[in-house]
């Protein structure tokens, strides 16, 4: 069931937890040490967003979206959830109740941006860095 929620304490540990685990599974370039540095940012990410989606398998949480401003900024999916459409239901919900028509991805994610592609979306701009500083390169992309 996809729907959006009301961040409460609760919701924020399982999503930084899917966060944790998704992060560990997909950005192969990513350490330990990062994760640890950036848990504090994806704990207070979650106020600044317009909407928070969620997927639920029996109640539980497996995979979230935040958007703002007509942008995907986080997209993170529990293993169990990988592979199995729930990525792209999350999007498509997010197009039709948000109008979302951006998304930015890490260049060496290379999944992600096969991912986003497969669902209508093109790169338009490249940065040599994240939104913090760091040297991951970003892929802005939009839809088609």
């Amino acid at each position: 069931m996809i729907r959006t929620i009301d961040i409460h304490r609760d919701d924020v540990m399982r999503l930084v937890d899917v966060w944790e685990q998704s992060v560990r599974d997909t950005h192969d370039f990513v350490t330990e040490e990062m994760i640890d540095a950036m848990r504090p940012e994806v704990h207070t990410a979650f106020a600044s967003m317009d909407a928070v989606v969620v997927y639920e398998d029996y109640d539980t949480i497996t995979g979230f979206m935040g958007v703002l401003d007509h942008k995907v900024e986080m997209l993170f999916l529990d293993a169990s959830a990988r592979g199995k459409g729930v990525g792209s239901r999350l999007i498509k919900y997010a197009i039709a109740e948000y109008a979302v028509d951006r998304v930015d991805v890490n260049e060496q994610n290379y999944q992600a941006r096969g991912f986003y592609e497969h669902l209508g979306f093109e790169v338009f701009e490249r940065s040599e860095f994240d939104e913090a500083g760091r040297p991951f390169p970003i892929l802005h992309m939009k839809r088609r």
